[in-house]
């Protein structure tokens, strides 16, 4: 439990950070009409995120380079990274477009070519052909994908030796560890850490501060997930590959490997009929670590992170939210967005305007349930001691005043005290009753884009704290 419910506490006190403010490394800002977009169309589409209950953390709409509309669901907010899950990869897939660049690799090179001390005792047919294209495109013919371990000090032979069953380049099949490998390679062949080596190429060109990123134990950047920036570092990279790979007047990438990096190289489902893939996004085409879309194409990642690039409509679209059904948030986008976009400016929309702020508002993930029970009269100020358990937790003392509950935890590692708002976020949290026993505390993973439920139950002199389905049981002392 320290460990969750700690580290959760950590990140959330990092929305207590003052809100960025818009400089010289912010991009433009401009009004949807301005930019020959209908507002109406924005409006239309936070009203659809709102009726469908979707969780959406964070949206930023540009066009003509500069961002006409934008909101955060609280405790969200622009100044916080967040998870990006496989929107990750096309970071990755940017960092190879720069080795191909600056001649350190191509993307015909076999793979085996950059480790040769960590090849199997066998190599096949099918590995020896396995190229840098290849694991760019998800066309590396193993299958099913293979696992990954972070703690594993050789992941780059640990791939090597799962098996490749079909042709490499003949068959789509997702694949991280594919992109771990591109992630290795760049490292191997500039001597750099992708994080590293991307720093003066494509993060300090396009002000993207404080980013973080994952890594094995053997000190190479993850690749295939792992990265948290902000939502404006999505729209950058989309409006760079939008730009053609230009920024500020100076070429960061060459035009030639944005087009190839953006062009089908594979189908997903080639048995299928045209009319059979329409309305899925997922089967419109594979490039390098980016999908083909119905409009357009996308970097995007688990539970509905995207860069949405729409290169006829002179668009940029970057999304981060928290959904079980990605292909409803794309619909979406291609319902009421599309439409709206115009071949010139349009009269300034004031009722508009204000709409978007006040769905945008809407937004905030707000804690439901009872702010007050009468079981608080009975607990506050008690001791509850737990006998020995495996997350180590010795006592809890939980208080309530006025909007306030604190809730004072103490383990074998350390005390922490969490000040938590009765219905609302506070610093380290919200709470809010269940029903008369039942207080449940949720701890927002502001940079995972989660959150995690710590089950209080109260019955007589006992207690039972439960979270992700483990339980600790105690008394009053």
């Amino acid at each position: 439990m320290k460990n969750i419910l700690f580290l959760i506490l950590a990140l959330f006190c990092l929305s207590c950070s003052d809100k960025q403010q818009h400089s010289t490394d912010s991009l433009p800002r401009s009004t949807p009409e301005k930019e020959g977009v209908d507002s109406e169309g924005i409006v239309h589409f936070l009203e659809a995120i709102k009726d469908n209950k979707h969780e959406l953390h964070s949206f930023m709409f540009m066009r003509h380079g500069k961002v006409i509309a934008e909101g955060w669901a609280s405790p969200f907010s622009d100044s916080l990274n967040h998870a990006l899950y496989s929107v990750t990869k096309t970071f990755t897939s940017t960092a190879v477009g720069f080795a191909v660049s600056e001649n350190l690799l191509s993307v015909d090179d076999k793979v085996i070519s950059f480790f040769p001390e960590s090849l199997p005792d066998t190599i096949s047919p099918y590995l020896e052909k396995l190229s840098v294209k290849h694991l760019l495109s998800m066309s590396v013919g193993q299958d099913p994908e293979p696992t990954f371990s972070l703690a594993d000090t050789n992941c780059v032979r640990t791939f090597l030796a799962v098996p490749i069953v079909h042709e490499p380049g003949s068959k789509f099949h997702y694949n991280s560890y594919a992109s771990y490998m591109l992630s290795a390679i760049v490292q191997k062949v500039s001597g750099q850490k992708l994080y590293d080596y991307l720093q003066p190429r494509l993060f300090e060109p396009l002000a993207i501060k404080n980013v973080d990123w994952m890594e094995d134990a053997s000190g190479i950047n993850t690749g295939g997930w792992g990265l948290s920036v902000k939502t404006e570092d999505l729209a950058k990279l989309g409006q760079l590959y939008l730009q053609k790979g230009e920024w500020n007047g100076k070429q960061l990438l060459p035009e030639s490997w944005i087009e190839e990096a953006t062009s089908m190289k594979i189908e997903q489902a080639p048995q299928k009929a045209k009319e059979e893939k329409t309305g899925n996004d997922w089967e419109q085409g594979y490039c390098y670590q980016i999908w083909r879309s119905t409009h357009g194409y996308r970097a995007d990642g688990a539970y509905g992170q995207y860069i949405v690039v729409l290169p006829e409509e002179n668009m940029v679209v970057a999304l981060t939210s928290h959904v079980s059904n990605m292909q409803e948030i794309l619909t979406l986008l291609w319902k009421h967005l599309i439409p709206a976009v115009q071949d010139t400016p349009l009269p300034l929309n004031a009722e508009n305007q204000e709409k978007i702020k006040e769905l945008t508002t809407a937004l905030a993930i707000v804690p439901n349930g009872w702010t007050e029970s009468p079981m608080e009269k009975t607990i506050t100020g008690k001791i509850y001691e737990f006998p020995p358990n495996e997350f180590k937790a010795i006592s809890t003392k939980i208080r309530f005043e006025k909007d306030t509950c604190i809730v004072n935890l103490k383990s074998e590692w350390e005390d922490q005290v969490l000040n938590l708002g009765k219905g609302f976020w506070s610093t380290s949290g919200s709470c809010f009753w269940e029903d008369d026993h039942t207080l449940i505390i949720k701890m927002m993973d502001l940079q995972g884009g989660g959150a995690n439920d710590f089950i209080f139950k109260f019955d007589d002199d006992k207690i039972s704290i439960s979270s992700n389905g483990q339980t600790v049981t105690g008394k009053i002392s």
